[in-house]
């Protein structure tokens, strides 16, 4: 049994969760309507892209994208040719993983005089997503975070370290992010705890599952309706044997509209013993995740490959999904889950050119030495 932890640690103290939610669904509204009386009003459009992400990230509230789509789409009939509009839309391309549209919103941002600082602070993002000269990328963040030593910079050298398997570094930034914040706001805390358990409990080559539960439960803490942190400390409660504290975390988070808890509903309902509840939240996961697939196929299709390889029991489609994942981001982590996938899926060429392309792109690397591919064979290519 894992036990809860004592949530009295050296932790930033915040605003209560509950009500810096709220707060944060009345400036959304009020920005919104600000919006579309003055749409060229200078900060507004840029404030929603914030609020809507913080939406997105922590209350799975995932038409937040097609909102903000709505938005850049306003933004190019009104002021189609400002350097603002290009920058919200590579900004909001890149929210949706459409990182070759970013990156063309984004040279279309610097040809129209865009401060240097915007467009490599978004550059490094879609480099940093993409697995793209990521020695670069680690120079830049390693002298940003130095310079300012704020949580905001800390943070992406974090997880750009735990992308690189530099997993006890990793830990250190974002303990040294925690000690460096000094807002109020609940989100930056509740992030970088869930980083923390995202880092002990699934990237790490052994994971220390009460460590990352530790860190998921302060997360909650934070913030009790993050609906990610919920779902993956549900994970570790039903690996676990703990099903109705899963069950517990979970059913109040279900309206958020996020597939993924109605995946893990399922998960767990089986696990109880109720196969008929349990198949009705894995229908719902699979409907969910088409309905996402179809308007922003390259923002879900990881974890729509992992659902399908898993409780969506279509290994096919779990191919199809993970392909066009490692295609649009190239990662160590997509080339693992692609190769893992299409062996799974009997595809036995696909998974030995995919390995293949690992290494050429990641074989160098001190990251690669602790991956799963570093063994595959590359010999079945015809």
């Amino acid at each position: 049994m894992i036990e809860a932890p004592d949530l009295e640690a050296d932790l930033p103290r915040a605003t209560a969760g509950d009500i810096a939610v709220n707060n944060l669904m009345s400036a959304c509204e009020r920005s919104w309507s600000q919006f579309w009386q003055a749409r060229e009003r200078p900060g507004i459009a840029e404030y929603i892209v914030e609020q809507e992400h913080l939406k997105a990230q922590f209350l799975g509230d995932l038409e937040a994208l097609d909102r903000l789509d709505a938005l850049a789409d306003e933004l190019e009939r009104v002021d189609p040719e400002s350097v603002r509009t290009a920058l919200i839309r590579a900004q909001v391309a890149s929210m949706a993983h459409r990182f070759a549209e970013a990156t063309r919103c984004l040279e279309l941002a610097r040809s129209r005089g865009a401060a240097a600082s915007d467009v490599t602070r978004l550059s490094l993002s879609i480099d940093q997503a993409c697995g793209k000269g990521l020695e670069a990328v680690l120079a830049a963040r390693r002298r940003t975070a130095t310079e300012s030593g704020r949580l905001e910079d800390l943070v992406p050298l974090g997880a750009l370290l735990a992308d690189l398997r530099e997993f006890d570094e990793a830990d250190r930034m974002y303990q040294q992010a925690l000690r460096a914040y000094q807002d109020v706001s609940p989100f930056a805390p509740a992030w970088v705890c869930f980083h923390l358990g995202a880092l002990w409990g699934e990237l790490v080559p052994e994971p220390q599952a009460s460590r990352a539960a530790q860190w998921y439960r302060r997360a909650i803490n934070y913030l009790p309706c993050y609906v990610k942190a919920r779902v993956h400390l549900a994970e570790i409660l039903l690996g676990d044997g703990s099903t109705p504290d899963a069950r517990a975390l979970l059913t109040p988070v279900v309206s958020s509209g996020d597939p993924e808890v109605h995946w893990r509903l399922g998960d767990v309902l089986n696990a109880m013993g109720t196969p008929a509840d349990a198949d009705a939240h894995i229908d719902a996961a699979r409907s969910g995740f088409e309905r996402l697939l179809g308007r922003h196929l390259l923002a879900f299709a990881d974890h729509g490959a992992q659902f399908y390889s898993g409780s969506g029991n279509d290994a096919g489609r779990a191919f199809e999904l993970a392909t066009i994942n490692v295609a649009n981001r190239p990662t160590l982590r997509a080339f693992e889950q692609a190769h893992a996938i299409a062996v799974g899926a009997g595809e036995r060429q696909t998974a030995s050119r995919l390995c293949g392309d690992a290494k050429a792109h990641w074989g160098k690397t001190a990251a690669f030495d602790l991956s799963s591919l570093v063994t595959c064979r590359c010999d079945l290519v015809e």
